[in-house]
């Protein structure tokens, strides 16, 4: 019914981006249209056991595995993404006007690193397009999050107006928020990556929102400033941290462009060790998620154990396909039944404690 191994030989064939588009126009019209395929799916790739649930953020995490931003900028293909078996989908990341992106070409895959850089530049169909869109789907059986990010044609000293619209538009379309201003693709973002904008930020987004709003920060920050980072956040409402966005440290890819941000394998361990970093300072005192270079179980357990609540992929469902999402919330079930865990709540920060 569904082999990879061929689809992604045919897919290769294509460009990055153009092969994306192909994935999303089946993905989005294979739900409308033969919405019978979607229960086939599930029961081949969605694992939902007991002991991998969790209740965070109001709602319920059937398995800890989500699907990262930026693969379903628009929205448009949450159904068929959660049949092949992701625990919540994070969409975007959106902005308040439609935009075209950076030119091309702005997405590169490595096939032997099994590694992405993109620089795309949030391009994506604008709030009001895709909260019309949501507005027919949500609430939604898994989780929902909305990633969103500042226009690139929006001067910094009116960036917090851009955030504005967006929590307010997806408070009503979403289970949580992550605030994006880590992308590399968008120019001066990461300059708000700074006490003072964040702490307006935050202190805004509380005014605005009960729904719980989250911080997604860059692997390339140090650890004494992403901690000073996140605990600005989280002193001012802050509901937890996303780490970490795709890096601008080029020496990870032998061939790398000049531009753009890295994802996938070569991410993996510098993801990781801002990640423990942050974890050994915030675990149990907020909610932590844990992304880059996450491909199989073993990965993903030590995500876990060292304090991760939820985990998300994005290049190894490029890669490996659904198969990975099965193969990575069954491993940790087993690796859970060898360690004498009876469930995720004992797993996650055994690390830590």
């Amino acid at each position: 019914m569904f082999d990879y191994a061929t689809m992604k030989k045919l897919m290769f064939n294509f460009s990055p981006e153009n092969a994306h588009h192909i994935a999303e126009f089946f993905f989005k019209n294979g739900a409308k249209y033969a919405p019978f395929i979607l229960p086939l799916l599930a029961e081949r790739f969605f694992v939902h056991d007991k002991r991998l649930e969790q209740n965070l953020f109001g709602c319920t995490f059937l398995n800890p595995l989500g699907l990262g931003a930026g693969f379903d900028k628009n929205a448009t293909m949450i159904k068929m993404l959660t049949a092949l078996g992701f625990g919540y989908i994070e969409y975007g990341t959106i902005t308040p006007k439609p935009q075209s992106g950076n030119a091309k070409p702005r997405l590169f895959r490595f096939v032997e690193e099994e590694s992405i850089q993109n620089a795309m530049g949030f391009n994506n169909e604008g709030m009001d397009v895709i909260a019309k869109r949501l507005e027919s789907l949500y609430p939604f059986a898994t989780p929902l999050g909305a990633n969103i990010g500042k226009n690139k044609v929006t001067p910094s000293e009116d960036a917090l107006k851009d955030y504005e619209q967006l929590i307010r538009q997806f408070d009503r379309l979403s289970d949580y928020l992550v605030i994006n201003i880590s992308s590399p693709n968008t120019p001066g973002l990461r300059d708000l990556q700074n006490e003072a904008f964040i702490k307006d930020l935050f202190v805004m987004a509380k005014s605005l929102t009960n729904k719980p709003v989250l911080l997604k920060i860059a692997p390339d920050l140090t650890v004494k400033d992403a901690i000073d980072l996140c605990s600005c956040a989280l002193e001012n409402g802050a509901a937890g941290i996303v780490a970490t966005n795709t890096t601008i440290d080029y020496s990870l890819l032998k061939n790398a462009k000049d531009f753009g941000g890295i994802s996938g394998k070569v991410l993996r361990e510098k993801s990781f060790a801002l990640f423990e970093a942050l974890a050994k300072e915030f675990f149990g005192k907020t909610t932590l998620i844990s992304v880059g270079g996450i491909d199989s179980a073993e990965e993903a357990y030590r995500r876990l154990k060292a304090g991760a609540s939820l985990i998300q992929t994005y290049t190894s469902f490029i890669f490996k396909g659904p198969s990975v999402n099965k193969e990575i919330n069954l491993g940790i079930l087993s690796r859970m039944e060898h360690e004498g865990f009876s469930r995720i709540g004992e797993l996650i920060g055994s690390d830590r404690r």
